[in-house]
Parts: C-alpha cells; structure tokens; sequence
C-alpha cells in the first residue's frame, strides 16, 4: 500500500481511498468500501478499468508491448525453456530445478491417459459435433470421472487435479479431433514430449508408423508457451468467477473452454485464416487493402492489432520467426492461402497506414498460418488454445482459492427498468 489516498468529492462530502501499488504497473484505488461510505456503486462495463483480485502470475504492459510469466518475459521463455517447464513456473512461482522438473515430468506423463470409459462418453456426441463443444462437455465431466480431486479445500486434491488436466487435456483435445474425422482414437506415449505426443494422438494412425517432425513440435510447443496466461482476460476471469462459488476444478475448465470458445475471445486465429481465405489469391491483396481503410466498408482485416498491446505484440515477434520455419520445411507453393498470408504480412509491416495505426500482425495471425500448413482444420484452433491456456487457468484459480481475501463474484448494476409499479388483476388491466 502507499502511502497516498484517493479523494472522492459527492456534494459537500468527500471520502478518502487508499491507493494500492504493486510491484509492476499502474496504482489502483481500493474502492472495497465505496458502498458503504457513500451508498454508490462503480460503472465499468467489461470490467476494464476494474482489479478483480492480485495476482503473481502474469503481467502485461500493453503500451510497451511486454507479458511475462511469473516476472520472466515472454521471449526469453520462448526462445530458451519448454512447455511443460512453463507449466510448472505458472503453478509454482519459481523455474524448477533438475530433480523437479524430472519429478514433474514423470507426473505429467503417467496422467495423460483417460478413463478408458470416456471413450463412450465421445461416441454420444455427433461426429459432425464442434471440438469446443467435445471439449466443453468431456472437460466437465472429468468431475464424474475422477471423485479423488474434487474437494477443493484438500491441497493435495487441488494438486492431483492439476496435473490431471494439464496431462490429459492433450488426450481429450486430440480425441476430439480424431472423433470428428472417423479416426479410431490413438492412445499417449510415454516415450514422446508433450507437444510431440499430442501431433501423434492427432496425425498417427494403426496403420502406418507416424514420426514427429522436431520442427513442428517445436512450433506446436512455441504455441503452447506463448497461449499459457494472458493475465485477466474473459476465460481466466470465467474460471476465477466460477472457482468463487467453490465449484470443483473441472467445471471451472469447462466453464473457461465455454468462455474461450467465443469469437471474440479464442476464435481469432480461426477469424485470421478465414479471412485469408476469403482473399484467396496474393492479386486480390490490394482489393482487400483498400476495403480495410474504408471506414464505411464493413470488412476488418483479422490478425492484425490487439485489444492489449498499443505496441508490437511479443509473442508475434516469437512467432513470425518460426511461422517462416515451418512454412519453409512444409512449403507453401502449392497454397494460395498461405502465400496470401505472407504477402499480407509484407505489406503491413511496411504500410504507413499499418504502421500509424500500429496494426501489426499479431500472434493469432501466426499461429492460425502455423496450425494450418501442419495439417489442423480450422475448428480445431480454439480447441488447441484451450489445451494451451488450461494451466493458466489452474494457476489462477489455485491462487484464487488459497487467497485468504477470496469472496463469491457478485457484480453489481446499473438498473435501467421499469420503476416499482402495483400489480392490478388481469380482469381490470
């Protein structure tokens, strides 16, 4: 706490308020007795100018373009560390040791098999069925499954539950795909690393033995890394909302999948790539160009800019690098798509309309590009965000419930509706 206070001025009264620093960022105002003292509540739809809670997970300043783990930025941790090392940094606080990192692994690894009676759990859904509502649904039903990990007020519990989802989050997410194409569903191995294991539960079949490319786990581990916590967005906050309730972990994943499932949230990479197919072809580019700076014209050029970073985001700066990687080992000659997508990319880091406007590419536009010359469909880029961010949700919600400040969410609001008014019988309305 520092050691200024907020005044609020409300006719001839004013009320003081303790302003609140923490250890990066801005100051906030602690409003937690604005009720009391002066019987108003705040306004703040979208909670965007509004802490929720303190956290020592994630920190992002968007003005300057930086996010970072647990103080580590974000680049660093890209270009010299692992996912399943992240993993344990977000739920641990600190990068682990070589005996920790071995006991982790080794816990991890011997989870990642479902309970072989979730198998016809998939079978029950459609196989025309979106993986997010796959994933959705078999994420909450882990509570039926698993009855040794659900008393939230047991740390030991509360751990065996988050190994649990991180390791089997991979099964489920790859089971879904397999589900969705008429493929029987490939068991884990034990011998793979985590991204390496889940392109074979993806891409293997019986028939034929399916090597991993390191290239491509590579990326597929750089797109883990890169969408592990985001700090307080709308699936994190979800889980936080429902972990306040003191529901079980897994049905505040599955709320979380729910959340990310929106368009508006975890489908950007999906909106990217589509948006380069509408394009089509490199020669429609300047078409698409201009529609994009004409303000009446309704088409939005998807990937580009973020909500958060006012700068570059840094986890596009990790991911152009090795979008070139993968499309150089795939190849892209052969895919209008992905040639649209490189040209798009050219012009906008060197369009001063772009560039004033700071509309950089940002790492959904890479991550669509990448997850889509490896061979995924589009329907399966949200699925594959949520398999990324489940252990920045168990590293949030853990910390929300060992928080000792920890309250059911109850927003308040601004009632627009009719006034009291007296009921009078049908008869004589």
């Amino acid at each position: 706490m520092s050691d200024t206070v907020a005044t609020l001025t409300i006719g001839d009264k004013t009320f003081e308020f303790p302003v609140l620093a923490g250890s990066m960022g801005p100051d906030v105002i602690d409003i937690r007795s604005l009720y009391a003292k002066t019987g108003l509540f705040t306004y703040d739809p979208g909670f965007t100018s509004t802490a929720a809670c303190d956290s020592a997970i994630t920190f992002i300043d968007g003005d300057q373009g930086e996010l970072m783990y647990r103080g580590y930025p974000i680049d660093q941790l890209a270009e010299k560390s692992n996912y399943l090392e992240v993993c344990y940094l977000l739920l641990y606080g600190e990068l682990p040791t070589t005996e920790q990192m071995a006991d982790f692994d080794e816990r991890v690894t011997r989870h990642t098999m479902v309970h072989e009676q979730m198998h016809y759990f998939y079978r029950g859904f459609r196989r025309d069925a979106h993986p997010m509502a796959i994933v959705c649904g078999v994420v909450g039903a882990m509570a039926a499954f698993y009855h040794d990990s659900t008393d939230i007020t047991d740390a030991n519990q509360r751990e065996i539950a988050s190994i649990r989802m991180i390791a089997k989050i991979p099964t489920i997410v790859a089971m879904a795909y397999k589900y969705s194409i008429g493929q029987p569903f490939v068991y884990p191995r034990n011998d793979l690393d985590y991204a390496s294991n889940f392109l074979h539960m993806c891409f293997s079949v019986p028939a034929e033995e399916y090597v991993v490319n390191p290239v491509v786990a590579r990326a597929m581990d750089l797109i883990f890394t890169l969408h592990a916590d985001h700090e307080q967005n709308a699936s994190t906050s979800t889980v936080r909302l429902a972990g306040s309730s003191d529901a079980n972990p897994f049905a505040c994943l599955a709320a979380g999948v729910a959340c990310l499932w929106g368009p508006a949230h975890g489908g950007a990479n999906e909106a990217a790539l589509n948006m380069l197919r509408q394009i089509g072809t490199v020669d429609r580019i300047p078409e698409y160009i201009a529609r994009a700076k004409d303000k009446n014209d309704p088409f939005r050029l998807m990937g580009f800019g973020h909500r958060v970073y006012k700068n570059y985001d840094p986890r596009a700066t990790v991911m152009q690098k090795t979008a070139k990687e993968v499309l150089d080992l795939l190849g892209v000659e052969n895919n209008p798509t992905l040639q649209a997508a490189q040209e798009l990319e050219k012009i906008a880091l060197s369009d001063p309309y772009f560039i004033e406007r700071k509309l950089y590419p940002n790492v959904d536009f890479y991550s669509g590009i990448i997850l889509d010359a490896i061979g995924f469909p589009t329907s399966m880029f949200t699925a594959i965000f949520a398999l990324s961010r489940t252990v920045g949700w168990i590293a949030q919600w853990k910390e929300m419930i060992a928080d000792p400040q920890k309250k059911i969410g109850r927003p308040r609001q601004l009632y627009n509706g009719a006034p009291q008014r007296g009921y009078e019988p049908i008869g004589s309305r």
